[in-house]
């Protein structure tokens, strides 16, 4: 990848990489039952618009609703939960499972932050949503996940909100408003650990809201006999080591 590209990686899918690596992130299958159906209904608003006007005359209200929202996801949680990982899977296992070749998986890099220069990260947002749309075309699909998005979603009403951040923003609003347009073929992923941080406009707008928390201490013993399972660990050892990355009076569990 060009250092000086807006994105670290331009993935097309489905790809074999992430199909093996699925299998290897605890609870993947029940997280991606859980919000399945609702991403199938923001990637395929144009088929429920053509069904709605098919078979009701297009007076079914709900269908309206559903192709008001934002083809929005936001996952938060803490550091080393998998919110990215969990992204790119998800997105794969979507675009496999709907049979839409080259379709392709963009992850935005902190480079579209820019150098500094007066306008320059607006400008690189703006060109990063571009070539999303552009890549999507008429048929195919494209998936654009923003890591640490509170680096670009920060709240305006920050006191210390600079006014290139507040430019930015405004930018990254607009163009998820402006994906509306492609029919539900683009989804934005927003992977972020500060919640709380993100601008006010920018949940409101968030069809799916998924939360990431720290393992179990029986996620932990499974992901132990997963990872370790050459060693031949007892019972017992891997329970010393469920204990030790459990919560402690210095630290909440492992993740």
């Amino acid at each position: 990848m060009n250092e000086n590209s807006i994105f670290d990686a331009e993935v097309v899918l489905p790809d074999e990489d992430l199909n093996n690596r699925e299998k290897t992130l605890l609870g993947f299958d029940t997280r991606y039952s859980r919000v399945r159906n609702q991403l199938r209904l923001l990637l395929n608003v144009d088929q429920i618009e053509a069904w709605n006007r098919q078979y009701y005359g297009g007076r079914l209200a709900i269908c309206d609703l559903i192709l008001e929202q934002y083809p929005l996801v936001i996952f938060h949680g803490d550091v080393g939960t998998g919110k990215t990982a969990t992204a790119e899977c998800i997105a794969n296992r979507l675009v496999t499972e709907s049979h839409t070749e080259d379709s392709v998986l963009f992850k935005l890099s902190n480079r579209v932050r820019g150098s500094g220069k007066v306008g320059e990260m607006g400008s690189l947002l703006t060109e990063a949503f571009q070539r999303v749309t552009m890549s999507a075309g008429k048929r195919r699909r494209a998936i654009l996940i923003i890591d640490e998005g509170d680096s670009l979603a920060a709240s305006r009403s920050q006191e210390h909100s600079h006014h290139e951040d507040k430019v930015a923003v405004n930018t990254l609003i607009q163009g998820i408003d402006a994906l509306r347009r492609a029919g539900g073929r683009i989804v934005v992923f927003l992977c972020t650990n500060r919640m709380n941080a993100l601008d006010a406009a920018l949940l409101r707008r968030a069809a799916i809201v998924e939360t990431f928390r720290r393992p179990s201490a029986d996620e932990r013993r499974q992901l132990f006999r997963m990872d370790l399972g050459a060693l031949d660990l007892t019972a017992e050892q891997i329970g010393e080591l469920v204990t030790l990355t459990g919560p402690n009076c210095e630290a909440p569990e492992w993740t």
